[in-house]
C-alpha cells in the first residue's frame, strides 16, 4: 500500500473522529468457552484457538499458551502499526522481522514461592529491519510504532481490571 492509499482511506475516519469523538470510542470483545481437559476455546478472526497450560505447568504442549497468545499478540500489533507508520512517512521497508520474549518465574503461577511475581516481569520486543532509512527516519519510525501500537501501549501502561461474575 502507497502512502496515498493509507492517507485516502484514514482521513475520513480521522474527520469524523475530530467532529464525533464518540464515533471513535468502541469495545472490542473476545469470547472463550471451557474445552476439554484444562482448556479454553478462543474465537478468533480466523479460526478456534484451544488454550491450555503451558509445559512449564503441566501441559502438553499441544495447545496455546496464553502468554505466548500475548507475545504474539504484541508482535502483530507492533507489526501492523510499524508498516502503517513505515507507509505513512513514506520509509520502504524491504522486510521486516519482528519477535518478543517475555520473562516468567513459574513459582509464581503454580503457587511453589508466594513471593513470586505472577506473570511477565519483562518483556523484550525485537524489530529487524531491512531499509535504506537514516538513523533519524529509523528512529522517528520506532518512536511513532510504540506511540501507536495499542497492545504496546497497553502492556506499557495498564488499564484498569475488572473480573465480573454472572450466573447462567
Amino acid at each position: 500500500m502507497q502512502s496515498e492509499q493509507l492517507r485516502a482511506i484514514q482521513t475520513p475516519l480521522k474527520e469524523r473522529y475530530r467532529t464525533e469523538p464518540a464515533a471513535a470510542q468502541l469495545t472490542l470483545r473476545a469470547e472463550g468457552r471451557l474445552g476439554e481437559g484444562i482448556s479454553c476455546n478462543v474465537e478468533t478472526a480466523k479460526a478456534m484457538v484451544a488454550a491450555g497450560l503451558h509445559p512449564a505447568t503441566g501441559g502438553s504442549g499441544m495447545q496455546a499458551c496464553s502468554g505466548n497468545m500475548l507475545l504474539e499478540a504484541l508482535v502483530a500489533c507492533a507489526g501492523v502499526t510499524l508498516s502503517a507508520v513505515a507507509t505513512a512517512l513514506g520509509i520502504v521497508l524491504r522486510d521486516a522481522l519482528l519477535s518478543a520474549e517475555g520473562d516468567l518465574d513459574f513459582r509464581g503461577t503454580l503457587g511453589v514461592d508466594k513471593t513470586a511475581p505472577v506473570g511477565f516481569q519483562r518483556i523484550r520486543l525485537h524489530i529487524q529491519l531491512d531499509t535504506d532509512a537514516s538513523d533519524e527516519e529509523l528512529a522517528s519510525l520506532l518512536k511513532l510504532t510504540k506511540r501507536y501500537c495499542v497492545v504496546y501501549q497497553t502492556l506499557a501502561h495498564p488499564p484498569e481490571l475488572a473480573v465480573e461474575r454472572t450466573r447462567s
